[in-house]
């Protein structure tokens, strides 16, 4: 059962209930409203025959149908009077013998004045109510009863009346739940269409039914922005396994040629062994740089480190440290007390990355981080960078053109734009005035600490 068919079934249940409390309600109500009315008359009427009016208990004529009893009567009465020892007398009406229990008797031989109880009687095929009436101590008792198939006829037709109602209503309530769960479900059935399409592999050409402010518009519209960024991830990762094939390509072929050349191993001269081993050194060390770049890239380890404080300073001191020990280059470090909550391994792998680059671009000169204000910035005196290079400098694999024959993975600029915006920050690079370039990061705003404070970290 789909939940179209739950909904309207729901909301007939829910109606037909509501018909039916209703109906029993109105039902009863009438019943006690009849029955009261009933009592009170007969309660009035036996002190009217108790003081001689005998006329009140003439029937009323009344017109019935073939199928309807033989009485031609509106609701006849029957009156008799029960003497202080118990024994009765008819006093007018219908030619009917109230019965008399031993409560009657008491009340006709010992009750006070104006003393009753009531009672049900039947005789024949005639339903009777009946009062009796103490006349005081040692005067007896009036007995009056009334016939009350006329108001349960009228109470049978008001039955009926409620089922035809309630019947109506329960089909009234079917028919509007179908509508309104049509209705309600019709986005759902859509929205349902689509998660199957992009489940059989779809991303691109699914059209998502959003608009509307209620759940499931709510749904929808988050449904799309998820679907949008499952298919921008999959455009990335192809881009990112092309590309990656692409650059592969290089070192392996090179490898391969150089294990040709190695099967004639003892024909070469010492020198050119030796510059042999040297590039398939350097071959495969570019080879286990770029993999473990391609591995961090598309695995993103670093958005698995918790967040805490860090101070940018320190994360510049320690990044040029690492870097002046490898490359043996002059480093300086002019920072403030930035403060952010933050990723320290990540945003120092940042920064590393940036040096890196600038010492692979500058091979002579000193080159400088500069921290301010949330502002890493890595100058340097290399040859710079054009305006067209400026705006892809941060994409995967890009080289420029003067940087083909450098080693490299093309992936570190790209690490660094990923680890700036996973802090809410940008990335920039820009020509350094008198010659260079300046290249870096910021953090977003948001992520600063309070008590951030400027100062000099030089290192």
């Amino acid at each position: 059962m789909n939940l179209r068919s739950k909904l309207a079934i729901a909301f007939a249940g829910v109606g037909a209930a509501a018909a039916i409390l209703v109906g029993v309600f109105s039902y009863q109500a009438a019943s006690q409203r009849i029955n009261a009315e009933l009592d009170r008359s007969l309660l009035t009427t036996s002190a009217e025959v108790a003081a001689g009016a005998t006329q009140v208990l003439a029937p009323s004529p009344v017109t019935r149908g073939p199928d309807d009893d033989d009485h031609d009567e509106a609701q006849p009465m029957v009156a008799q009077a029960i003497t202080a020892d118990g024994t009765t007398r008819p006093v007018g009406g219908r030619p009917v013998h109230l019965g008399v229990t031993g409560d009657d008797r008491a009340l006709a031989a010992s009750g006070a004045l104006g003393d009753h109880r009531y009672t049900d009687f039947t005789a024949g095929r005639d339903d009777y109510r009946v009062i009796t009436v103490a006349l005081g101590p040692g005067r007896g008792a009036i007995q009056l009863g009334i016939d009350v198939d006329e108001s349960q006829h009228v109470l049978k037709g008001l039955a009926a009346r409620i089922t035809g109602v309630s019947a109506l209503v329960l089909a009234a309530a079917a028919l509007a739940g179908w509508l309104l769960a049509r209705q309600i479900t019709r986005r759902l059935v859509r929205l349902t269409d689509v998660t199957e399409q992009v489940s059989d592999g779809r991303l691109d050409d699914v059209a998502v039914p959003t608009g509307g402010r209620d759940e499931v518009g709510r749904l929808a519209t988050s449904f799309d922005r998820m679907l949008g960024r499952l298919a921008d991830a999959r455009a990335d990762q192809e881009r990112l396994v092309q590309d990656a094939a692409h650059e592969l390509r290089t070192p392996l072929t090179s490898l391969r040629t150089n294990a040709s050349v190695l099967r004639r191993f003892a024909e070469l001269s010492p020198e050119s062994r030796a510059r042999l081993l040297d590039d398939v050194h350097g071959e495969t060390r570019e080879l286990t740089h770029l993999v473990d770049e391609l591995v961090e890239l598309a695995t993103r380890r670093y958005e698995a480190e918790e967040p805490g404080p860090v101070e940018l300073g320190e994360i510049a001191v320690r990044a040029a440290e690492r870097v002046r020990r490898r490359s043996d280059r002059a480093i300086t470090v002019s920072a403030d007390a930035s403060a952010l909550t933050g990723q320290a391994k990540a945003l120092e792998r940042a920064v590393t990355n940036l040096l890196e680059n600038a010492v692979k671009f500058a091979p002579e000169g000193p080159i400088e981080v500069v921290v301010r204000g949330g502002r890493v910035e890595v100058l340097d005196r290399g040859p710079g960078i054009g305006d067209d290079d400026a705006a892809r400098v941060f994409d995967r694999f890009h080289r420029a053109d003067g940087a083909r024959g450098l080693p490299g993975s093309g992936l570190g600029l790209a690490i660094v734009r990923d680890i700036a915006l996973a802090h809410s920050g940008s990335v920039f690079a820009e020509p350094r005035p008198g010659g260079g370039a300046v290249v870096g990061f910021t953090v977003g705003v948001d992520r600063l600490l309070p008590n951030s404070h400027p100062g000099h970290v030089d290192g």
